[in-house]
């Protein structure tokens, strides 16, 4: 009995596996001589608050966010659609990127869009890290004639409310350079 159940299981996920339409790989895999972009990022005094990296894998984007020296809590972290970061407000760095129109946050039926991030976290010695694949993104995109930046917002995104969570003020900002 024990037996045919552990092969039961197997033959199920087998099965599950073959399903799969990326070919087996992994959305979050790198591809072999794939783009990769940092943008360091600055509180609005400038003080050097971590670095933003942007890889292309198998599917779409990996970005990770590995934040410093920031205020304990949750917040907000979003790609945006304009690679300027002027202090203090860092509206320069316009909306949150998304070039297929949809609306804000992983809790909206009619989101997410490119965009968006999970929440980051910050523990109480000013570290965070948070990471997340963006399905259908590229680099090119990223990277078009107006770049764009990382901002990290002073309160959580609540996933649903359009266009930015409620969010909050922006508190850092980074901008993607080709690394």
């Amino acid at each position: 009995m024990r037996v045919t159940t552990v092969m039961m299981i197997g033959a199920g996920a087998l099965a599950l596996m073959a399903c799969r339409d990326d070919g087996g790989v992994s959305a979050g895999t790198p591809v072999a001589g794939g783009a990769r972009a940092v943008a360091a990022l600055h509180s609005a005094s400038g003080a050097d608050v971590g670095r933003a990296t942007a890889t292309e894998v198998a599917g779409g984007l990996r970005v990770t966010v590995d934040a410093k020296a920031l205020p304990p809590g949750t917040h907000g972290a979003h790609i945006h659609t304009t690679g300027r970061c002027d202090p203090p407000g860092f509206e320069t760095a316009g909306g949150h990127w998304n070039p297929l129109m949809k609306k804000h946050g992983s809790m909206n039926p009619q989101g997410p869009h490119e965009g968006d991030m999970p929440n980051l976290v910050i523990d109480s010695g000013g570290r965070g890290t948070v990471a997340a694949v963006i399905p259908g993104a590229t680099m090119a995109g990223l990277l078009d004639t107006d770049g764009a930046a990382l901002v990290i917002h002073a309160n959580p995104d609540d996933l649903a409310t359009d266009p930015s969570g409620n969010s909050g003020a922006r508190i850092a900002c980074g901008v993607f350079q080709p690394s």
